[in-house]
């Protein structure tokens, strides 16, 4: 048999080179905090303004950049704007509750500190199945979730609506991750087709 995938749910995945550094890294970890659904955010939804993290602006645009030309190829002048950008905070026995990013394209999540042999981020398949097999071995055409490990300084960007969650540390050190959201900015559509939006 010759299985061809259709209409997959593209994940991109990118590494800063070099890793976090010490200043970086002591700037989110001091960040002021707040409570969330099984773990804790920054107070600043909007960290790319700040010129401490210059760099991992840079690095997000160059990702965000490359991923839109390849997944979606566009042929007019758009780009995909970071709107908000925050650090979330996770202790022994926190979590990342499972969930979508409404009014965002492209999403994604970078690793600050994490520990790569036991943090995972589970994706989900959002769609209703008529009929439910029982599954002996799983792979990524048969089953209801996927996980990928959080590897230090490592960036997955994926489809804002695809859910997603982060299972419980289990280790004493705090997983710190930066996630965003993402918008176009452009010309989206096109005239002749009556769906031209320009952003």
């Amino acid at each position: 048999m010759r299985i061809q995938t259709l209409f997959p749910i593209p994940l991109g995945f990118f590494e800063l080179d070099p890793g976090i550094n010490q200043e970086e890294l002591a700037f989110i970890a001091g960040l002021s905090q707040r409570a969330n659904m099984g773990n804790r955010t920054s107070e600043d939804s909007y960290l790319m303004d700040r010129p401490e993290l210059a760099r991992l602006r840079e690095f997000f645009k160059t990702s965000i950049d490359e991923y839109l030309q390849t997944i979606f190829a566009p042929k007019y002048d758009v780009e995909l704007r970071i709107t908000q950008c925050w650090a979330n905070y996770t202790n022994l026995g926190e979590f990342h509750h499972k969930h979508e990013h409404p009014n965002s394209i492209v999403s994604g999540v970078f690793y600050v500190q994490s520990d790569s042999t036991q943090d995972r981020i589970y994706f989900y398949r959002n769609k209703y199945q008529t009929i439910k097999l029982v599954t002996e071995n799983f792979n990524p055409f048969n089953s209801d979730s996927w996980w990928f490990e959080a590897v230090p300084n490592s960036l997955v960007l994926f489809p804002s609506s695809l859910s997603h969650s982060v299972e419980a540390v289990k280790t004493t050190e705090t997983r710190i991750s930066i996630s965003m959201n993402t918008f176009p900015v452009g010309k989206c559509g096109a005239k002749e087709e009556l769906t031209e939006l320009i952003l």
